[in-house]
């Protein structure tokens, strides 16, 4: 990727367990290192004061600034200044739950359509929720049995009352309601296998606003991307697709839930399997991007150049023009990534292929695509010297 777009005035990254963090301000923000003054003006607040303007973060509850600990990093000033930071950690902040994290049993849930919001399906409560095997298992199943492959051409699937569980999707039994609610549609599936083989998928989209949100397994069984569905317990009332976003740009609510719902799905993975590098795939098992996770415990904040003309990339309450600019540091995963398309990379790319512990993760084609210039949008936003690590490029997503 051309590093063309410039990055943002002020950026600044937090990692709760090594308690330490990197403070980077743009040539154009401050000249002189002496001009710059950061300190906690309160608990929980960081404030970098310049001969301009102040920037204010709002942090976690139990995150300070060690006071006296900003030390200038040598190395190059072209681009502008950084600081390292001494951070106070009472608790490290715990991770949201992706959609698969909150199911649970004789629990009574909702699923929406996350374009529209419309419900789909309405009032499903589970006598079993269920994990279905990572996307390596059938690999790994001559270490398992003796004879020869018992599960060979048999697929797991839902019964009345069951909600299965794949990585990045939901397998649910289909009851009268669907008709009312979804409509179906086929198209043409090409598996990326040696012999390219072809055959007939059913899509399942929704039927207020024709979003594509998964597939027909059987007649009897559907499956549904977390990246497309919304859960919402029953006793939380009506769900405000509005407070999904914490911007207000177009594309803002969607991009947003993407980003969290990836981000929390890919720290639940790690926990929960010590699995850090992941292909993400379209369902006819086409590579599309390779995602190395590197750590998820940061905060991040920034400030993009709009910032300087007191307009505001945040809620409106958080910004003071003329005084100071604020805004929250979010919790994010920071990861490496590079594109499967990338001709420069394919020795990478193969590498990966042949390595039985990068982990797939299906997503529809759309996602795939809007994860692609989820990335780049980050990457741009990022100092210069933060944007690349030996062949990948280097991203934050939210959570």
């Amino acid at each position: 990727m051309e590093e063309t777009s410039q990055p943002d005035l002020v950026f600044l990254e937090l990692r709760q367990k090594l308690q330490s963090g990197l403070l980077f301000l743009r040539s154009d923000v401050v000249r002189d290192d002496a001009d710059v003054k950061i300190e906690s003006k309160q608990d929980s607040l960081l404030s970098v004061q310049t001969p301009d303007r102040t920037y204010q973060v709002k942090l976690p509850p139990g995150v300070s600034l060690l006071e006296t600990s900003c030390q200038r990093s040598p190395g190059d000033t072209q681009h502008g200044s950084h600081f390292r930071l001494r951070l106070k950690v009472e608790q490290p902040t715990e991770a949201p739950c992706s959609v698969i994290g909150q199911l649970r049993v004789n629990v009574t849930f909702s699923f929406l359509c996350q374009s529209c919001g419309s419900v789909v399906l309405q009032d499903r409560t589970f006598g079993r929720v269920l994990p279905l095997p990572n996307g390596n298992w059938n690999a790994l199943v001559g270490d398992w049995c003796c004879h020869s492959d018992p599960f060979a051409n048999r697929k797991l699937l839902p019964r009345d009352g069951d909600c299965l569980l794949g990585d990045t999707f939901l397998l649910l039994a289909r009851d009268s309601s669907c008709e009312q609610t979804l409509v179906r549609e086929e198209s043409s599936l090409q598996k990326a296998s040696a012999e390219k083989r072809s055959s007939k998928r059913v899509l399942v989209s929704c039927r207020s606003c024709s979003a594509a949100l998964g597939e027909e397994v059987t007649a009897e069984v559907l499956k549904f991307y977390i990246t497309e569905i919304l859960v919402k317990p029953r006793e939380d009332g009506e769900i405000d697709i509005a407070q999904l976003s914490l911007v207000s740009e177009p594309n803002s609510e969607r991009q947003r839930f993407l980003e969290r719902t990836l981000a929390a799905r890919l720290v639940e993975l790690s926990s929960a399997q010590s699995i850090f590098r992941f292909s993400i795939q379209t369902p006819d098992d086409k590579a599309v991007i390779l995602l190395w996770l590197l750590n998820t415990d940061a905060l991040v904040a920034s400030f993009p150049d709009a910032a300087a003309r007191g307009d505001s990339f945040i809620s409106a309450d958080e910004v003071h023009p003329g005084e100071h600019q604020s805004c929250r540091a979010a919790q994010a995963v920071k990861v490496l990534y590079i594109f499967c398309s990338d001709s420069k990379l394919q020795d990478v790319v193969d590498v990966w292929e042949k390595d039985i512990s990068v982990h797939p993760l299906p997503l529809p084609q759309s996602s795939c695509e809007e994860l692609q210039k989820l990335l780049l949008s980050s990457t741009s936003r990022l100092p210069t010297f933060l944007r690349c690590m030996n062949s990948y490029q280097v991203a934050y997503m939210r959570m």
